[in-house]
């Protein structure tokens, strides 16, 4: 009797390749791949990725792990051919990167890929990375963002808190000095035995990602999880969001602006809506520091703003911005009735030609200076270069007395609303 013939059996079927210049260059890939795919899984120089991807079998990918570093940037032209080769052909897209400059990675990501993790892995980060591409089936438009109200139902936090954004509308107006003071203030309001008010929670978010100074006003380090944040912000959850914040004196919550020089364009006004949604679940208060330009994402952080504070000063540059901010947001329909314009270093109380030229300001602009703070000089320089706010360096400067009040006032005008519609 014949033995019977021995039969081999079929290889695995491909599900999904790892493109990079040298995958031994990422030997932690190499592990995890293996130990969420087993065999079903390969491997793919650039040049390779090119052809196969054009090939019928790509079809069958479930997806590709895109993995580059530092000396792949100089081929970023051909990076990118493959990312958007695969996306025409519905391949989903996680792009793996070690050390790679913020202005390549944005580009890259821009393209469309589904997922972002930095290398070296994190323990459990790719398996992740592959749990959330599993979980909806492949969507006929792969870079439409998750809407905003999911965002706040996975938020918690069961707080609605104020959103108050603050624009210099000059270079060197003082918008970042006010709102760290403001928040700071927000944080520590005044306290009797006959009116206790438990302190709130107010978090400062710095969204001048270029020049961004709020954590060297508050002596706070830059932590590089924050730029890892802004680029995946439709899987931020409360924990993540949380994890990227910066406390100062245990009062304050900040998320400092990253420590690399970023285009103001790296997140788009969806990013941003997520951001301050999760912000306002977990605080009370909400203090943005806006940059100088005015940006796609702008509208925005002005349509979440409960009051949206414009800073300048007594001078031409100031009064000819004013007039652009305001033409620029009735042409477009944007609610301008929630600017209130601060104006910094304004004139001393006995200067009374100031005062008359405040007065002439606001009438040729039309609008009303609801707040005007005094100028400091050199208390505020000292107090910004030592990362102290006013509060806790010169306590009984008119200028820190005229952003407390402000505080209170806000505070005030929140408890009443509050009170009125429990």
């Amino acid at each position: 009797m014949s033995a019977a013939p021995i039969l081999s059996p079929e290889p695995a079927p491909i599900v999904a390749c790892t493109v990079s210049r040298d995958v031994s260059n990422f030997d932690l890939l190499i592990e995890d791949m293996e130990a969420e795919l087993g065999e079903s899984w390969g491997d793919l120089t650039f040049e390779d990725a090119v052809i196969f991807l054009n090939q019928p079998d790509a079809e069958l990918l479930d997806f590709v792990a895109i993995a580059v570093d530092s000396d792949d940037e100089g081929d970023l032209a051909r990076i990118s051919g493959i990312i958007t080769t695969a996306k025409e052909k519905g391949i989903r897209v996680i792009l793996i990167a070690e050390e790679v400059s913020p202005i390549a990675l944005h580009q890259l990501l821009r393209l469309g890929a589904d997922d972002f993790v930095p290398y070296p892995l994190p323990e459990g980060a790719l398996h992740e990375a592959v749990e959330r591409l599993g979980q909806g089936a492949l969507p006929p438009e792969p870079l439409a963002a998750p809407s905003v109200p999911a965002t706040s139902q996975r938020a918690g936090g069961g707080r609605d808190g104020v959103v108050l954004p603050v624009h210099g509308l000059s270079g060197g107006a003082g918008a970042t000095t006010f709102a760290v003071n403001l928040a700071w203030e927000l944080a520590n309001p005044e306290t009797s035995k006959k009116n206790p008010v438990p302190p709130p929670r107010v978090c400062l978010l710095d969204f001048d990602f270029q020049f961004g100074s709020a954590s060297t006003y508050l002596d706070l380090p830059r932590r590089d999880i924050v730029f890892e944040m802004l680029q995946d912000t439709a899987h931020m959850d409360a924990e993540s969001f949380n994890q990227a914040l910066v406390s100062f004196n245990d009062r304050l919550q900040v998320l400092t602006a990253p420590a690399d020089m970023l285009p103001l364009d790296i997140v788009t006004g969806e990013d941003i809506a997520r951001i301050v949604e999760m912000a306002r679940a977990q605080f009370d208060f909400v203090v943005i520091d806006m940059p100088t330009t005015v940006v796609s994402w702008t509208e925005t952080v002005l349509s979440q703003a409960h009051l949206y504070f414009a800073l300048i000063e007594l001078d031409m540059r100031s009064a000819q911005n004013t007039l652009r901010m305001i033409r620029a947001l009735k042409a477009e329909n944007l609610p301008a009735e929630k600017l209130r314009f601060v104006l910094n270093r304004a004139p001393k109380f006995t200067d009374m030609t100031g005062k008359a030229r405040v007065k002439r300001l606001a009438e040729s602009l039309e609008i009303a200076l609801e707040v005007q703070l005094s100028d400091c000089g050199r208390v505020v320089t000292q107090a910004n270069d030592h990362g102290l706010p006013l509060a806790l360096s010169a306590a009984k400067a008119p200028l820190r007395k005229e952003i407390q009040k402000l505080a209170q006032s806000i505070a005030a005008l929140n408890r009443a609303a509050e009170a009125a519609t429990a």
